[in-house]
């Protein structure tokens, strides 16, 4: 059964940090690309930083220089470092895995985690 769990949200102020992780099981996750996804109230999905199975990361415009996006393959773990926290980042964050199978994308998501930043 695959699970995965995100933890690490909660409340700070403009300026602030925060931590988010990321724990999957039941799947190889190194073979998986990795995504943060957030979404904030009556806005569209956002896709915040993303790392391949390869290694490779990118991350968003909007959070380039404060977000940095990490995974550790033996541990199955993918973590969020965030800095300078602004109010607009405050939103649902989601813990997102995917990987073409025959053509077919195979996907899973966590359940969320909060991020609150108020000004």
């Amino acid at each position: 059964q695959v699970q995965v769990v995100e933890s690490g949200g909660g409340s700070v102020q403009a300026g602030g940090s925060l931590r988010l992780s990321c724990a999957a099981s039941g799947i190889i996750f190194s073979l998986y690309n990795v995504d943060w996804i957030r979404q904030a109230p009556g806005k569209e999905r956002e896709l915040v930083a993303s790392i391949t199975s390869r290694d490779i990361a990118n991350v968003a415009d909007s959070v380039k220089g404060r977000f940095t996006i990490s995974r550790d393959n033996d541990k199955n773990t993918l973590d969020l470092q965030m800095t300078g926290l602004k109010p607009e980042d405050t939103a649902v964050y989601y813990c997102h895995l995917g990987r073409m199978i025959l053509g077919h994308l195979r996907e899973y998501w966590g359940q969320g985690t909060q991020v609150t930043v108020s000004s």
